[in-house]
């Protein structure tokens, strides 16, 4: 018994000590470089020296900031602008994205959609990136970005 103590209490300290080699983010920044949000969600969370984008769609910067016309493409190209925008907004740019994750409503248009993302990045450093099919996106939007970059 004694000794399932002893390995008890090591195990404990073994843990507590990894544990407290875990750095603890006190320098988080919620970033609203357009005005006060209308949903809610930060469009931008600066943590350290990473910035974390909300997902983004093709909405057009107009007052109804309705999604884009004209396909996938399109709205590729208006989603990677308004991540574009959204970057020089909080101090970072497109060189500096890292890793995306792509939400599309119909992977049969992965083709279509690559076509035009690969545009926005300089091969080889295209950022680390996952994707996937998802069951309806806001606004009814085909396709849906989200973005981690590192600060300038």
């Amino acid at each position: 018994m004694r000794i399932l103590r002893v390995a008890l209490l090591v195990s404990i300290g073994v843990t507590a000590a990894c544990f407290a080699s875990v750095p603890v983010a006190t320098d988080v920044a919620f970033l609203h470089p357009f005005g006060a949000p209308t949903r809610p969600f930060s469009p931008a969370v600066r943590v350290g020296n990473l910035i974390y984008l909300a997902g983004q769609i093709g909405t057009d910067a107009s007052a109804s900031g309705a999604v884009v016309s004209g396909g996938i493409a399109a709205e590729t190209r208006q989603t990677l602008e308004n991540i574009k925008q959204t970057l020089a907004a909080v101090g970072s740019s497109m060189d500096r994205v890292v890793k995306c994750t792509v939400f599309m409503a119909d992977m049969k248009e992965w083709d279509a959609m690559n076509a035009v993302y690969r545009t926005y990045f300089t091969a080889p450093n295209y950022p680390a990136r996952s994707a996937l099919g998802a069951n309806g996106l806001a606004l009814n939007a085909k396709v849906e970005i989200e973005c981690i970059a590192a600060a300038k």
